[in-house]
């Protein structure tokens, strides 16, 4: 069996399932299952499309998102890269299994994989006219005569020139399916993912004038039908690559997270200064990021870099260059902290809702330099703001350009295998257990790494395939076994 995964970044479960016009996923549907899919803490592009290949969480993989500490300075931030991720992927396990695997646009993806089929980059791709952003390097000229300039992302998406920005989306998006057409056809694959980062640009860009309930809504807009009218472009692209597969394809269709709209930004570290936490030299004149603060680590005890969630830090005596608190404290002060972040309000003074996890607490395992706290003010549909020089806490605008809309927990799958038990829709799916749910489906082992759980699971057996022995083949192996001295 042969198994197509199509990643659709930010996918909304309310969107991607819910319209009649998708014809092509209604298709799969109806054909197979679908669902919610719960994704990880937090739901952010890098890591979670690397934590559904390995089927590990964030602490496992030891990457908590885009920039990672490289160590407990107070500098050492790393933008991550393929080689951040060491785990084994599903597609290194159908390798290994002497099959051709092949991925697209599968972030983190540069410098491109190596992988039994071929690897072509993600948006992390620094340039895809003059670097070689493919493996096998021949596939990068191949690709360039077929599209012309291959587009890995819309540069300068935050903008207020929505016009450009539709226009620039659709045609990278075009381009994208073009080479994966062209990639399904002209090479031999038993496996092969692709993720379209289109869908994550359109909602983040056009999310105000398409949901009647964002704060800067803009009633009758031109650009109120965009993002329905871009998952209908997905759709028909879909329409297109499923015509040229056989019935003995797996399609999935799925996303690393879902979409919601943003009430605005809370400025944590300018709340972290009014808590008492985070000191400065001098207080900046005008708005300023985090980094360029003159920052008296002497008398700071927590910071935080803000993003689509916070990710908070302490300065912890023996750990940070010029910690204050005492390590015999760092539990008092971390629950402390922790519960203040949780009492935050919005700016009409009700509680945000914000939700503050312990790493230790959602991740199996914790490696390399995670935060001492990750937060989600609103639920995530406040953003943090790390910047300083802001009047107050909470602020409409968004310190990295236009930005209408956070990632959200759930995104979506639908999924339509031949023979496979599963049909209609499932609930309680979790994006750890699509690795082991697909390669159960091939055929292929589950390798022990993996945290999650398949799909085609009920109470540790495989439904619908023979998992094991039966008790006549395990009596008979055991007689042999015996007879050998082993047991």
């Amino acid at each position: 069996m042969k198994i197509l995964v199509i990643g659709l970044d930010a996918a909304v479960p309310e969107l991607l399932l819910q319209d009649p016009e998708l014809v092509n996923l209604r298709r799969l549907m109806e054909a197979g299952c679908y669902g919610s899919l719960e994704s990880i803490v937090p739901p952010i592009t890098v890591p979670a499309w690397m934590c559904m290949a390995t089927s590990q969480d964030p602490g496992s993989l030891g990457v908590y998102g885009f920039r990672n500490r490289r160590d407990h300075s107070y500098d050492g931030l790393e933008i991550v890269n393929a080689r951040s991720v060491r785990a084994l992927s599903l597609w290194d396990q159908i390798a290994m299994e002497g099959k051709r695997a092949t991925i697209v646009g599968v972030p983190p993806n540069f410098p491109p994989r190596k992988t039994s089929g071929a690897s072509v980059g993600c948006f992390l791709t620094p340039d895809t006219q003059t670097q070689v952003f493919t493996f096998p390097e021949r596939h990068s000229d191949e690709i360039r005569a077929l599209v012309g300039q291959y587009p890995v992302d819309v540069k300068g998406f935050r903008t207020e020139n929505k016009a450009w920005l539709h226009e620039e989306i659709r045609t990278m998006t075009a381009k994208h399916f073009a080479v994966v057409r062209h990639l399904l056809t002209s090479t031999e694959w038993d496996y092969f993912q692709f993720v379209e980062i289109g869908l994550d640009r359109i909602q983040h860009g056009f999310w105000k004038h398409h949901d009647p309930l964002h704060r800067q809504h803009v009633p009758g807009s031109p650009f109120e039908n965009v993002i329905r009218d871009y998952y209908r472009q997905l759709d028909d692209e879909i329409g297109a690559i499923l015509e040229l597969l056989d019935e003995e394809t797996a399609v999935l269709v799925v996303s690393d997270h879902g979409a919601r709209r943003l009430d605005g930004g809370f400025c944590v570290n300018e709340w972290l200064i009014r808590e008492g936490d985070l000191a400065l030299h001098s207080y900046p004149e005008k708005v300023t990021p985090f980094a360029q603060l003159d920052v008296d680590w002497d008398h700071t005890r927590v910071w935080s870099e803000g993003g689509y969630y916070a990710r908070v830090f302490m300065n912890v005596k023996g750990r940070e260059p010029r910690g204050t608190i005492a390590p015999q404290d760092y539990e008092k002060v971390r629950d402390d902290l922790k519960a203040r972040l949780e009492a935050t309000v919005d700016d009409e003074g009700r509680p945000l809702g914000t939700q503050v996890f312990r790493p230790e607490e959602v991740y199996r395992d914790v490696r390399n330099v995670a935060p001492d706290l990750i937060v989600h003010f609103g639920g995530l549909a406040w953003r943090s703001i790390g910047g300083v020089g802001y009047p107050q806490l909470h602020i409409q605008e968004n310190d990295t350009g236009p930005d209408d809309c956070n990632h959200a927990q759930f995104g979506a799958f639908a999924l339509a295998a031949p023979g496979c038990p599963l049909l209609g829709e499932v609930h309680g799916a979790h994006l750890l257990d699509i690795a082991p749910t697909l390669l159960s489906l091939g055929g292929y082992d589950i390798p022990p790494t993996m945290q999650g759980t398949s799909l085609l699971s009920r109470d540790g057996e495989l439904v619908g395939a023979g998992v094991g022995y039966s008790e006549d083949e395990e009596a008979l192996v055991r007689s042999r076994l015996s007879g050998l001295g082993y047991i």
